[in-house]
């Protein structure tokens, strides 16, 4: 479990990348749709480096014939975990602050609970409990950004990352559970190359491509700027790459829902780490007094979260 753990929160920091540099982009007028699609055109070109690196080219055949036996369900599990996900994640950046989203993101620990249900896994009324000091903390952080209360930049702001919460634990449990075989929902697919996280979250991108394809015919934004290019090169080497890479890692070896739980609650240290970056590119960041609470809810919430299933 320790391991866990480290290597959630590892990928958190990582991650906490996404919020800062998105945030960044917004700030100087790069428009959000660019901000999601450059992420995966560059995820691609990496992980095609990585992989040519670790199997050859004979690497790169197998995982497009694997995609090709099996297309619909990585187009499917591509669009939910990565493109939905990530689309609602960037159109929040244009509406509030990145340590707000990296906290509201936090409801994902909630929304992997109905996920895990979903899948006919079950938890103890303590785990709920702890959920919800966790969602409360998120409403809190929200309801504080929000000055002279906006209804749109609730919706537009709060809605979003609470969608996107649900799609990016759908899509990695959708994978968990084709590797595993355990779900009659999900075609069980055999290949030694799911054991590599590299492999997972290639074909992972590859899903999801028509649904960027699509969104920039229907939107059809102005190009993007170079800084907005350099910065979505970064998220997807920090984000895209190393911190989903490691965070598929640590839930390829979890042995059971409550790891898996565990090492989504991990995801909580993004905030810290988002604030950290925030105040590092912006020099400020405003803090009332029911955002501290609403932090420390949060992390209350991931403290017991842990501590409980150190117990079990």
């Amino acid at each position: 479990m320790f391991k866990l753990i480290v290597l959630g929160i590892l990928s958190g920091a990582f991650f906490s990348t996404t919020f800062v540099l998105n945030e960044l982009m917004s700030v100087q007028g790069g428009h959000w749709l660019y901000s999601a699609t450059l992420r995966y055109f560059f995820m691609i070109l990496f992980l095609a480096i990585i992989l040519l690196f670790q199997g050859g080219i004979k690497r790169l055949t197998d995982i497009v014939k694997l995609f090709k036996q099996n297309y619909l369900f990585w187009t499917i599990s591509g669009t939910i975990g990565f493109g939905f996900f990530y689309a609602l994640i960037c159109f929040a950046a244009d509406f509030s602050p990145g340590w707000v989203i990296a906290a509201s993101w936090q409801f994902t620990i909630v929304a992997t609970l109905f996920v895990l249900l979903f899948f006919g896994k079950s938890f103890p009324k303590k785990i709920w409990f702890f959920s919800s000091l966790i969602f409360i903390g998120v409403c809190l952080v929200n309801l504080s950004h929000i000055d002279n209360f906006e209804l749109s930049t609730l919706i537009y702001g709060g809605i979003p990352v609470l969608l996107a919460s649900f799609c990016y634990p759908l899509g990695n449990q959708l994978i968990w559970e084709s590797q595993n075989g355990s779900s009659t929902k999900v075609p069980h697919i055999k290949s030694s190359l799911l054991k590599n996280s590299f492999n997972k979250v290639m074909l992972l991108c590859l899903g999801s491509i028509p649904f960027w394809l699509i969104l920039l015919l229907i939107i059809q934004p102005s190009a993007p700027s170079s800084s907005q290019v350099l910065n979505s090169s970064l998220v997807a080497l920090f984000s895209g790459v190393f911190a989903t890479t490691i965070f598929l890692y640590a839930r390829g070896i979890a042995k059971d829902s409550n790891e898996i739980a565990a090492v989504d609650a991990t995801q909580a240290s993004e905030v810290i780490f988002a604030m950290l970056g925030g105040f590092l590119l912006f020099g400020t960041i405003s803090l009332s007094s029911f955002s501290i609470i609403g932090l420390v809810l949060i992390m209350l919430g991931l403290f017991l979260f842990i501590k409980y299933q150190n117990k079990t």
